[in-house]
């Protein structure tokens, strides 16, 4: 969505737009790197620091002095403004090795639920809608864990006569 919002400015202000835009390419290449070489959690962290930071330092600078000059209503004033108000939450995934530099991944893991929502409706009835989605969230979330789902499904519907319902989310698909 950021990305966007600065694609979006190239019409207003291209100069800016593809600075900002080539800064943050800089920063996949190190998230690219790191999964080529698949780093662990801790050596993505350490690369983070080592290379993204210091980009990432630079940016926020540019930011700050060059937003002064465009019209506060123009796109490129507005991607500007709007990565200025939302930085905190931007630069969250160098805390942790775990953490994404976006939300990709997650996008594409409910994706298949915002294009289920549409068949939902043929459910039958409300109840058999939330059946449906539950079961699509128990799915993403073996896709995530890298669970295989029908053997997670057959283990689960084998154990759930004899669970104890205080303790079912043990039955969840998490490694």
């Amino acid at each position: 969505m950021l990305e966007e919002k600065y694609f979006d400015a190239r019409n207003n202000n291209s100069k800016l737009a593809d600075h900002f835009l080539n800064e943050v390419g800089k920063l996949y290449v190190v998230e690219k790197t790191a999964r080529e070489e698949n780093f662990t959690d801790e050596q993505r962290f350490e690369l983070r620091k080592e290379k993204s930071l210091s980009v990432l330092n630079e940016l926020k600078i540019w930011l700050d002095e060059t937003v002064q000059a465009t019209t506060p209503s123009s796109s490129i004033g507005l991607a500007m403004r709007y990565t200025l108000n939302h930085w905190e939450g931007l630069i969250k995934y160098l805390e942790d090795g775990k953490f994404e530099i976006d939300n990709n991944p997650v996008e594409r893991c409910i994706r298949p639920v915002a294009i289920g929502r549409k068949n939902y409706m043929f459910a039958g009835s409300e109840e058999g809608a939330k059946n449906l989605a539950m079961m699509y969230s128990f799915f993403g979330t073996c896709k995530l864990q890298e669970i295989e789902p029908f053997e997670w499904m057959k283990t689960t519907l084998e154990k759930m006569p004899d669970y104890d319902p205080k303790i079912i989310e043990e039955l969840l698909p998490l490694k």
